[in-house]
């Protein structure tokens, strides 16, 4: 095994526990602290909604932070949307400048991720609020999670690695919290 082979595998291993830890760490909280309720399906409490408002408006404000960032980015670059914005513009259609294509590919990436992320944040709390969860599950899970976004879309922005793991860790732990809630409320 050469070097650069043993020096991948501590990595490796690494990113292949990360997911176990962070559901492990979410079942952890969800007994430690929040307690688990058999599932009782109900109309969603006021507070809840409350919770899954906040979470919106927060997701709302980052994607509204990433999609006005891409903009900013195109205009600096003077680069287009589409070919029919390019043809409008006048733009020539050699391709942008490294730097460029690296920045909008930056924000690319984020709002992928986002949405990504936003697909199973809303999937996962869809199921939860309607099986009469204590409403501080509702409320750290979803807010935590909205928070947690605009942390990430922070760090990726601003090329901060350590800081964008960080994050992407806190907004996952939400959506394994949930998760896991809901398994563990099927099954206690």
């Amino acid at each position: 095994m050469s070097e650069s082979e043993r020096r991948r595998i501590g990595p490796a291993l690494l990113i292949g526990f990360y997911p176990f830890a962070l559901v492990l760490l979410s079942i952890a909280v969800n007994l430690a602290v929040f307690g688990v309720k058999p599932v009782a399906v109900a109309l969603p409490s006021s507070e809840s909604y409350a919770a899954l408002t906040v979470a919106g408006v927060l997701l709302l404000a980052n994607h509204s932070w990433l999609m006005t960032a891409t903009e900013l980015t195109r205009v600096r670059f003077n680069l287009a949307a589409s070919p029919e914005e390019r043809a409008a513009k006048g733009i020539d259609r050699q391709a942008p400048s490294q730097a460029a294509a690296d920045e909008l590919g930056r924000h690319h990436n984020a709002h992928r991720n986002t949405t990504e992320n936003a697909v199973y944040f809303v999937f996962l709390m869809l199921i939860l609020v309607f099986v009469s969860p204590p409403i501080l599950v509702v409320q750290v899970w979803a807010i935590g999670f909205g928070i947690a976004r605009l942390g990430y879309t922070y760090s990726y922005l601003a090329g901060k690695t350590g800081l964008r793991g960080l994050f992407m860790s806190l907004s996952l732990l939400p959506l394994y919290g949930m998760a896991s809630y809901l398994v563990l409320a099927f099954v206690v």
